[in-house]
């Protein structure tokens, strides 16, 4: 794959990503407002809120000048989802063992941001 294609599929990745950040951002405060506890909705928002700043990382990092990105955006999308999406199982199933995958998500988006700070200061 040439660089262009790798930037264009981290930056549509980073804009779905997002983009259903909004959606599910929006569908917690408006749809489950009433069906979830204040530490479900808690858990629900985090999610949110890491999915988001990741979607957006993934934009910023499509159009950064910084050579062989593919492996951080993978790293900090990947860790994005699987660390949101196990918050909003727990939040709607209240299973807690759930908890447990979060983590695994959290480091991959650290290594994802270690790696490329790495890289960035290894350019040019």
């Amino acid at each position: 794959m040439d660089r262009l294609s790798e930037r264009r599929l981290i930056l549509a990745a980073g804009a779905l990503l997002a983009g259903l950040g909004v959606a599910l951002g929006a569908f917690g405060a408006h749809g489950l407002k009433a069906m979830l506890d204040a530490e479900r909705l808690g858990w629900w928002q985090t999610g949110v809120q890491y999915q988001m700043w990741h979607g957006l990382a993934l934009v910023a990092l499509a159009a950064a000048p910084v050579e062989r990105v593919k492996l951080p955006a993978w790293l900090l999308g990947a860790g994005a989802v699987l660390f949101s999406f196990s918050l909003y199982a727990m939040a709607l199933t209240g299973c807690r063992w759930l908890g447990a995958v979060a983590p695994l998500g959290g480091l991959a988006m650290i290594a994802g941001w270690g790696l490329l700070a790495w890289r960035a200061l290894r350019s040019g």
